[in-house]
């Protein structure tokens, strides 16, 4: 699987001895780690990715990705599908330790993610946020999604391919 690669990022589709080492918080002797990283929200990314393959096995490239600055090489948080694609539809999420926030990686990371469904034939992708998650609803906006509706404390947004 090739690594996705934007301006200012590598993505990287990690595999089930990366996800683990996320999971345990103990990296790897060549693994790069932003200080913050992982966070709560990688080990819950990277969980969800280890749950997906051992029910329904390898899904690259609509699986979980690391999220690396290319400045540096260090991981600062992960982006990934929630599991495969269902009626040209995906789902992502994401989330980006806090020295990763602010500089618009998860916008970037996002776009990189819709090229990918795209170039694979989707005709949509779609996320959600927190209702009170103000960052992340400006992140799916910059990335070109639209809110389409809300479900309890969820917005729903869409990028139509």
């Amino acid at each position: 699987m090739t690594d996705l690669c934007t301006e200012r990022l590598t993505l990287r589709a990690i595999d089930v001895d990366e996800a683990e080492r996320i999971v345990a918080r103990r990296p790897g002797p060549h693994d790069s780690w932003a200080p913050d990283f992982p966070f709560d929200g990688d080990v819950i990314g990277a969980t969800m990715f280890l749950r997906a393959i051992a029910a329904h096995g390898d899904q690259r490239p609509f699986g979980h990705y690391v999220i690396a600055r290319t400045a540096d090489g260090q991981a600062i948080g992960g982006i990934g599908f929630k599991g495969p694609p269902e009626d040209g539809t995906a789902e992502i999420g994401y989330g980006l330790a806090p020295s990763g926030r602010g500089s618009g990686f998860a916008a970037e990371a996002a776009r990189a993610l819709v090229d990918l469904a795209r170039e694979h034939g989707l005709s949509r992708v779609v996320a959600d946020t927190d209702r009170d998650n103000v960052p992340s609803q400006r992140t799916l906006e910059r990335a070109g999604f639209t809110r389409t509706g809300a479900d309890g404390d969820l917005y729903r947004w869409t990028l139509a391919l």
